[in-house]
């Protein structure tokens, strides 16, 4: 069974025991958090759609580790104009395992 949840403005598609990495959650690791914006559920031809989001479903999860991604730099430049600016960005993550999916 797999499930599309909807968490930090991203979609996910996810399946019961694998890790992903998420935005950033205000979570400890270790703890248990729950994902009740469930776009669709899917298991072989059945497929339930919500509208938007399936009532009833939940994806819970477990935290295992947050992070910080690759360092993005940022260049910006306006020719003849004597201006260079040059910037740095690590957005964070959450790496969290699907424990559950649970469906109405």
């Amino acid at each position: 069974m797999y499930a599309v949840i909807q968490t930090g403005g991203k979609q996910y598609r996810v399946k019961s025991g694998e890790q992903v990495k998420v935005e950033l959650l205000a979570a400890e690791v270790g703890a248990t958090v729950s994902f009740d914006r469930v776009l669709m559920l899917g298991e072989g031809d059945g497929v339930k759609v919500g509208a938007p989001f399936v009532s009833g479903a939940a994806v819970k999860a477990t935290v295992v580790a947050q992070g910080r991604g690759e360092k993005i730099r940022i260049f910006k430049l306006r020719r003849r104009k004597h201006f260079a600016k040059t910037q740095g960005h690590r957005q964070g993550f959450t790496e969290v395992r699907i424990d559950e999916i649970v469906g109405a």
